[in-house]
């Protein structure tokens, strides 16, 4: 039976449940701001919202050709298309700070030991970013060494994330993919998830995985399972190959999502660096005289406001699919916006069958 359609990658009731239940009534939906909706789309008082058992979520991001958020489209600019056939949307919202619940993974592998210091204070940042002591705000973290660990359950106050994020060191392998399965099967429940509010995952690490007992498939399988968006803060150093960047890429695309890379040559700009040879025949880029630490702050805090400002910008869309039932089989979907030079980030599909 079709179900209803956002972990920051900084890397308990169990998500196995079905993503929403029979019925969910949603007591205090966000407000819905839409240009004059045609007859057949009238506006329902805000007590009488319902969200049907086969009901689809999309969360999508909408910018322009310098990476801005638009922020200011309607109802009729979207189009959404469930395996090929337009579908009617039942109800869109734009409202920004949407409630939501994010997920913490931190890569606490040998990887991430390079710049630990600048990535552990990144995270405590986003986490205070993100979790603004607001009860509809909450998030959890889960670190992957060799194993993954729940290390701070669902709250809704920062400085519980934050102050274990200061006690972390950073050694070991990487079990990220364990990471993702337990942020959807293994911690506290929100009431209303993934309606309201939403589910993101923010991981931090650099995609590479050398510990895990499930594989990337069944990461990504039971992430888009749960209506779970992933994000990737990207660890990886300038200058370094990285043949696991392309499953950090998949996890935040396939899930509407996306990476952020703030070690991408933040400092090109920057004299008084030397191009030396590293492991592999690989160069890196090391200090000189020049601003470096200005410059890996600069990208960090440019990582942050992107991920926190996407988390909290994104339109709504439900729908109810007229396709087909099918149990098991993943569904694609396609947004589309009546607009050129855009560009349009939603996840990729969904399964319409929770087992």
């Amino acid at each position: 039976m079709p179900f209803r359609a956002i972990v920051v990658l900084l890397s308990a009731s169990a998500f196995g449940q079905p993503p929403v239940p029979a019925k969910v009534t949603s007591t205090q939906p966000p407000s819905v701001q839409t240009s004059a909706p045609p007859a057949e789309h009238k506006e329902i008082p805000k007590s009488d919202i319902k969200v049907s058992v086969n009901e689809v979520i999309v969360p999508v991001t909408v910018t322009d050709e310098k990476g801005k958020f638009v922020s200011d489209l309607d109802r009729g600019d979207f189009r959404i298309f469930d395996g090929g056939k337009e579908q009617t949307i039942q109800f869109f919202t734009r409202e920004r700070s949407q409630p939501v619940v994010v997920g913490f993974l931190i890569d606490l592998s040998n990887a991430s030991r390079i710049h630990w210091k600048n990535y552990q204070e990144s995270a405590i940042e986003l986490a205070l970013n993100l979790l603004p002591g607001d009860p509809k705000f909450s998030g959890y973290l889960i670190g992957y060494g060799n194993q993954a660990e729940l290390l701070v359950d669902t709250t809704t106050d920062a400085d519980k994330i934050a102050e274990k994020l200061r006690k972390l060191k950073a050694g070991g392998g990487a079990a990220l993919y364990d990471a993702i399965y337990m942020a959807c099967t293994s911690r506290k429940l929100i009431s209303g998830e993934p309606i309201e509010p939403r589910r993101v995952l923010v991981i931090v690490g650099d995609g590479h995985d050398n510990a895990s007992k499930h594989t990337l498939d069944e990461a990504l399988e039971v992430a888009q399972r749960n209506l779970v968006t992933v994000y990737g803060v990207s660890t990886q150093a300038y200058g370094f190959n990285n043949p696991d960047e392309k499953n950090l890429m998949r996890l935040a695309e396939e899930t509407g999502g996306r990476v952020e890379y703030p070690l991408d040559n933040p400092y090109h700009e920057v004299s008084g660096y030397l191009s030396q040879p590293s492991d592999d025949g690989n160069y890196a880029l090391t200090v000189g005289v020049g601003a470096y630490a200005s410059a890996i702050a600069q990208g960090m805090f440019g990582a942050i406001a992107h991920v926190a400002g996407e988390v909290t910008t994104q339109y709504i869309i439900r729908y109810i699919p007229d396709v087909p039932e099918s149990k098991k089989q993943f569904r694609n979907i396609e947004v589309k916006v009546a607009l050129s030079n855009v560009k349009v980030r939603a996840r990729k599909g969904y399964y319409p069958y929770n087992p």
